[in-house]
């Protein structure tokens, strides 16, 4: 099938054919087996939006129809039909991740609504692996590439937003990747037409900050033989990027408020407001907030841009992802110098996993560069401290830990000869977070 359905799974034929019947009035597509064994095939054929079983089947049963679905979408939800007197066995299910479970005798108000929850989540599970697939196909790949926990909470509140019309406010190291965040978010917007547009807002002079934002008419200052077109202007339809915007001047930020507020510009020497459509991605790599408080930062214009606010992890928060990042920059390098990429020798990999990268992302890639041209040294800015090195090892033997027993703390502790205590205190030193390696 085509088009998203939901398989049912029921062994008593009155019962397959009345909930199909229920279902299909309701205006979904529905296709019905009698048991666990017949619907496994047809699901890895064509996998369901949702599934509906009966908890006691021949054969298999409900509960192990879930754990075999599961393991081939760990996201599908899965409704249990139950008896009256398994109401112990739905509640071991839902703890083994059924989406939900309806008690026989059913009401058509119970079962729908249970169904139409069931579908908005997995349209929307759907609609934000697009996302991160299309994300990751454009040039925001290099930087989301990787499984580290800080970069998986990353990369879900990036999909979450990305197709929305939401403001968003990146914050972020020197060299993390924030332009190529928001051109990410530029490219995944399907509807988006007009142009990503980007403004270093520190370098831009207060002397020209209105005709280059706003443009101008001919003759409305010296200079201005011709009609111009302003950044703010060009960018509708599409992306406007303040890069650095704590740079700029606090006059300007009053000026930039205005805009943002009525989304409409005018024209140096004009008279008549311009709609402007286009979403406002603005990137810092301080606290607004703090500088708000402190008077460096209109508080009002912080607020206008704090819609949703993106936080960047540095690399040094998601080193499990250096391996990865720096074999994509170096096949890069290779490609661009015509070069072939050198053997990584285990010592230079340990120094690299080491390495506290004030520069992040941007720093590595120059690493790689110079890895790939036989111009590394073995050497990595700020991996020389014994104690860093010794807190790199111990972090990664955490996270070796925690993936062997499955994110079960205590299990980890004991593995690694530690108090149960002292393990916590580490974790929240190295901001590891044991559930993501469940």
């Amino acid at each position: 099938m085509s088009q998203p359905y939901i398989l049912l799974v029921e062994d008593d034929d009155a019962v397959r054919d009345a909930t199909s019947q229920t279902l299909e009035l309701a205006g979904c597509r529905v296709h019905a087996c009698a048991s666990a064994e017949a619907a496994l095939p047809q699901f890895a054929a064509d996998p369901a939006a949702i599934v509906i079983s009966d908890i006691r089947l021949p054969g298999s049963d409900g509960r192990a129809l879930l754990a075999a679905l599961r393991q081939r979408d760990a996201d599908l939800p899965v409704i249990l039909v139950t008896g009256h007197g398994d109401i112990g066995m739905a509640v071991q299910a839902m703890q083994g991740g059924a989406w939900d479970f309806i008690e026989k005798p059913w009401s058509r108000e119970r079962l729908l609504d249970a169904v139409h929850r069931a579908l908005a989540q997995r349209s929307l599970q759907l609609e934000n692996r697009r996302l991160r697939q299309s994300l990751a196909s454009h040039d925001g790949g290099q930087l989301l590439l990787g499984d580290a926990p800080a970069m998986r909470r990353f990369k879900s509140t990036l999909a979450a937003i990305a197709d929305t019309d939401a403001d968003v406010l990146i914050l972020g190291e020197t060299g993390s990747g924030k332009e190529l965040v928001a051109r990410a978010l530029h490219q995944a917007k399907p509807q988006a037409r007009g142009h990503f547009v980007a403004i270093n807002c520190a370098a831009l002079p207060e002397s020209v900050f209105e005709s280059e934002m706003f443009g101008a008419e001919a003759g409305a200052y010296t200079g201005a033989s011709r009609r111009r077109i302003g950044k703010i202007e060009y960018a509708d339809g599409g992306t406007l990027f303040l890069d650095e915007i704590e740079g700029m001047p606090l006059p300007l930020q009053a000026k930039l408020l205005r805009v943002l507020e009525t989304r409409s510009v005018e024209r140096l020497g004009a008279n008549t407001a311009i709609p402007v459509r286009c979403r406002v991605v603005a990137a810092t790599k301080i606290d607004l907030k703090a500088a708000s408080d402190a008077g460096q930062f209109r508080a009002d214009l912080y607020y206008r841009l704090n819609v949703v606010t993106l936080h960047l992890p540095p690399l040094r928060e998601r080193a499990d992802d250096i391996p990865l990042l720096f074999a994509h920059f170096c096949a890069r390098a290779a490609e661009r110098f015509k070069r072939a990429v050198p053997p990584l020798p285990p010592a230079r990999l340990a120094s690299l996993m080491a390495a506290r990268w004030p520069g992040n992302v941007r720093e590595l890639a120059h690493a790689a560069e110079r890895f790939v041209l036989g111009l590394d040294d073995g050497a990595a800015d700020d991996c020389h401290s014994l104690p860093q090195r010794v807190e790199q090892f111990e972090a990664q033997a955490i996270r070796e830990a925690l993936r062997a027993q499955q994110g079960d703390v205590a299990a980890a502790a004991a593995a690694l000869g530690i108090a149960r205590k002292t393990l916590y205190d580490k974790l929240a030193r190295y901001h590891i977070v044991p559930a993501s390696f469940r």
